[in-house]
């Protein structure tokens, strides 16, 4: 096309775009990009039911990341008005619904479907059929509510940070949180196809500690780990700094997601290190979803002292505050024993069944017409 984004050398002034995207794949993609690049400015028209599973908010924010582009806006609304592409009245209802929510003059509207016609002539606009066979793009947002992991591959970052289950490692000092993290990031890519891409969050608070006890060290050649001092505030960095990591590494991964600790962690580390509890260390960890949690118990494994660790006595201890922590909130985690073939095999059925139970997405209104 020539003209630059959004310029004059393009067909139509206002374009648009609507639809659920419950959830937006690469067949919405292909849509709005195709009509972005043919409209001076594009608003894509999301359009949520109350009975449906994904709130409207993340289905905004998720084509607003993957479509920045200065002259697509992206709004939403809700729309709980019966689909009946053969009924005059609920057309009328539904196109209030639109009209409230995009008041000005359209030019054109792109849809993948029979009803873009009739969209196109209530509208007054040009109605532009995009790749209506799905041969681009061989999906549909039913196929993804019924087979997220079929349908991964044309899933993109944001939605597959929200689906992907999170599996959370964690345990006392040298208890082998690392390696069953790895272990398992390993035993899902060698299933290939999707799983292939199965990635594990490495722990960042064990990085930090790490580099500050290096720069005490640099100033203290003769200091040892005990010598550093914890402020209240690094727990909080920590956490949201491994919840970034995470975040980061669910957007380009596999429907797994393993994870070298986590908030919740931390706030158990915080009370270690300065005592009682922190509110915005609790808040982060109230922030974070996860699926499961494995948690490697200290019994039967030999204490490695590699220079950042408190010492083995605390080790029973800490395993006792996680369990204690993990069942007062009620979340779901195992307790995994005996040796790493032992672990594994018993952290792999966990994960198998919680993959098993699939992700139940609510469907939307029925169409008729």
């Amino acid at each position: 096309m020539s003209g630059t984004a959004g310029g004059p050398g393009r067909e139509f002034g206002h374009g648009l775009v609507l639809g659920k995207f419950y959830p937006p794949h690469a067949g919405h993609h292909h849509l709005v990009r195709t009509a972005a690049a043919r409209c001076r400015r594009l608003t894509v028209l999301v359009c949520a039911s109350s009975v449906e599973s994904i709130p409207l908010e993340d289905r905004v924010a998720w084509m607003r990341e993957v479509h920045p582009d200065g002259h697509v806006d992206v709004v939403g609304t809700v729309d709980d008005v019966p689909v009946d592409y053969s009924d005059p009245a609920v057309w009328d209802a539904h196109m209030a619904v639109f009209r409230a929510a995009v008041p000005g003059p359209v030019d054109a509207v792109f849809t993948s479907e029979a009803y873009g016609a009739e969209l196109g002539r209530r509208f007054g606009a040009a109605a532009v059929t995009v790749d209506a066979d799905r041969t681009a793009h061989p999906v549909s947002g039913t196929a993804v509510r019924k087979d997220p992991v079929g349908c991964w591959p044309y899933l993109a970052g944001p939605v597959r940070a929200a689906l992907a289950r999170r599996v959370v490692v964690l345990g006392a000092e040298s208890t082998g949180t690392t390696t069953l993290a790895r272990a398992l990031a390993g035993h899902y890519r060698a299933r290939g196809g999707v799983w292939g891409e199965t990635g594990w969050v490495p722990e960042y608070g064990r990085r930090h500690s790490a580099e500050k006890y290096a720069r005490l060290r640099a100033e203290r050649p003769g200091a040892a780990f005990g010598d550093v001092v914890w402020e209240p505030h690094e727990f909080e960095l920590i956490a949201r700094r491994q919840l970034a990591a995470e975040e980061a590494a669910a957007r380009v991964g596999s429907p797994v997601l393993f994870c070298d600790t986590d908030p919740l962690a931390t706030t158990v580390w915080y009370e270690r290190y300065v005592g009682g509890r922190s509110a915005a260390v609790e808040a982060v960890a109230a922030g974070a979803r996860h699926d499961l949690w494995l948690l490697t118990d200290h019994t039967g494994v030999p204490f490695e002292d590699d220079g950042l660790r408190d010492g083995e006595h605390l080790r029973a201890w800490m395993t006792g505050r996680f369990r204690a922590e993990l069942s007062r909130r009620g979340l779901p985690h195992l307790l995994v024993t005996g040796a790493h073939r032992e672990r594994l095999r018993a952290a792999v059925a966990a994960v198998d069944d919680l993959l098993a139970r699939g992700w139940h997405l609510a469907d939307p209104l029925p169409e008729r017409g």
